[in-house]
C-alpha cells in the first residue's frame, strides 16, 4: 500500500500497544479495586467515591489544556517533545504507585491524577500524527488496526500481570505496566515524524492560544462539527465510565476475585479486538457514522443488562457484547472526525476532540461514585449510563458527513 509509511504506521500502532497496558492494568481492572478497596476501602462506598475524583480532576485538567497545548505543539512543530513528555510523566506516576499502602489516600489520588493527566495528554499528540501518515481512502482500517493491537497490549499486560497480582505482588504488577509502556513506545519516539521547531516555547505559547481560539471558532462554527463533537461528548461519557467503574462493579456488586477479573477483561480486550478487525474496512466502505451509531446500540444494551444481572455467569456474556461495540466505537469516532480536520490544523483539532472526550469523562464517573453512595447500590448508577448512548444516539444521526472514505 503506498498510501501510508509502513514503518510509521506501524510504530504508531505500537505505541497503542504500549499505553494499553496501563489502560486494562491501571484504568480499568486491577489498579480501581487495589486503590478503592485495599489503600481507600470500599465498605461505604468511600472508595468509588475517590476514584471518581481522580479520574474526573485529571479528566477535567485534559479537557482544559489539550486545545492550548495543541496549538502551541502545532504552532512550535513540537507534537513528538509534547508526546515523550507526557508519556514519562504517566510512566514515572505508575512506577510510583509500588509505594503506596492502606491509608494512603491522598498520595494514591495525586499519583491516579498525574497518571491518567500523563496518559489522556500524551494520547492527544499521539492522534494527531494520525492525519499525517494515513491518507484519507484507509484512515478507517489504520485506526481500526491501531486499536486492534492495543487490544492485543492489552492482553499481554493482563496475562503479564497475573500471576502477579496471584501471588499479591501488587508493586511488582506496577513496575511491571510503567516499563511495558516506556519499551513498546520507544518505536514511535524513533519513528513518527520528526519535529521542526520553528519558534520558542514563549513566542508559541501566546502565538498557540490565539491560534487555538481561532480554531475553536472555526470547529464550533462549523455545524457538523458541533454536532459531532456534541454527540461524542454524551457517548464518550458512557463509554469512560463503563469502562473506569466495570471492574468495581464486577467486585462488589458480583463477587469477581482478582483472577477471575483479569480472565474477565481479556474476553471483552480479545472480542475488541474481533470488532476492530472485523469493522475495519466497513468503517472505510461503509462510514463511520453508521458503524458508531450500530456501537451505540450495543452499548445500551450492555447498560440495561447489566442493570438486571445477578450471576457471573451471565456478565460474562455482557463483557462480550461490551467487548465488540467498544472495538468499534472507538476507531470510527477517530475516523469519523478525521474527516472534519484541515491539513496542518492535526494537533488543535485533537486537542478539542479530547475537549469533548475528557469533559465527558468528568461527569460519568462523579455520577456513578455519588449515585452508587447515594442510592447505597452499583446498579442504579450503571442503568443511568445508558442515558448517555441513546442521547449521543439521537444526536449524531443529524449530523450529515460521516460517509464512506472510499467510493
Amino acid at each position: 500500500m503506498a498510501n501510508f509509511n509502513r514503518k510509521q504506521v506501524i510504530s504508531w500502532c505500537l505505541y497503542d500497544f504500549a499505553n494499553s497496558s496501563y489502560s486494562a492494568v491501571i484504568a480499568s481492572v486491577i489498579f480501581p479495586v487495589y486503590y478503592a478497596g485495599y489503600v481507600v476501602g470500599n465498605e461505604a462506598g468511600l472508595g468509588d467515591l475517590w476514584w471518581g475524583r481522580a479520574v474526573s480532576l485529571s479528566m477535567m485538567t485534559v479537557a482544559l489544556i489539550s486545545p492550548v497545548l495543541g496549538g502551541i505543539a502545532d504552532y512550535m512543530g513540537a507534537r513528538k517533545r509534547f508526546l515523550l513528555g507526557f508519556t514519562l510523566l504517566c510512566v514515572a506516576s505508575v512506577g510510583m504507585f509500588s509505594f503506596l499502602d492502606r491509608g494512603m489516600v491522598v498520595a494514591g489520588f495525586v499519583l491516579v491524577v498525574a497518571a491518567n493527566i500523563g496518559l489522556e495528554a500524551g494520547i492527544v499528540f499521539y492522534n494527531s500524527f494520525f492525519p499525517l501518515i494515513v491518507s484519507r481512502e484507509y484512515q478507517g482500517r489504520v485506526s481500526s488496526w491501531g486499536f486492534a493491537v492495543g487490544y492485543t497490549g492489552s492482553m499481554l499486560a493482563l496475562l503479564l500481570a497475573m500471576p502477579l497480582v496471584s501471588r499479591g505482588l501488587y508493586g511488582a504488577t506496577w513496575f511491571m505496566v510503567s516499563g511495558f509502556f516506556l519499551l513498546f513506545s520507544l518505536p514511535a519516539f524513533l519513528n513518527l515524524p520528526a519535529d521542526k521547531m520553528g519558534v520558542g516555547f514563549k513566542e508559541a505559547a501566546g502565538e498557540g492560544m490565539r491560534f487555538t481560539w481561532k480554531t475553536l471558532k472555526n470547529i464550533f462554527g462549523d455545524r457538523e462539527a458541533r454536532k459531532f463533537l456534541l454527540a461524542y461528548l454524551l457517548y464518550a461519557d458512557g463509554v469512560s465510565t463503563v469502562i473506569v467503574f466495570s471492574s468495581l462493579f464486577a467486585v462488589s456488586t458480583l463477587g469477581f476475585r482478582p483472577t477471575e477479573l483479569i480472565g474477565l477483561y481479556l474476553l471483552v480486550q480479545g472480542t475488541a479486538f474481533a470488532g476492530a478487525m472485523a469493522m475495519a474496512k466497513p468503517v472505510d466502505y461503509w462510514g463511520p457514522k453508521k458503524v458508531v451509531s450500530a456501537s451505540l446500540l450495543l452499548w445500551t444494551a450492555v447498560c440495561v443488562m447489566a442493570f438486571f444481572v445477578t450471576v457471573k455467569e451471565h456478565f460474562w456474556f455482557i463483557a462480550l457484547v461490551a467487548g465488540l461495540g467498544l472495538g468499534t466505537v472507538q476507531a470510527a469516532s477517530r475516523a469519523f472526525y478525521a474527516q472534519l480536520i484541515p491539513a496542518g490544523h492535526e494537533s488543535e483539532y485533537f486537542g478539542v476532540y479530547s475537549l469533548a472526550g475528557k469533559s465527558s469523562a468528568v461527569m460519568g464517573p462523579l455520577l456513578f461514585g455519588y449515585v452508587s453512595v447515594a442510592m447505597g447500590s452499583q446498579r442504579p448508577a450503571i442503568i443511568s449510563v445508558a442515558i448517555f448512548f441513546i442521547s449521543g444516539l439521537l444526536i449524531l444521526q443529524l449530523v450529515r458527513k460521516g460517509g464512506p472514505n472510499v467510493r
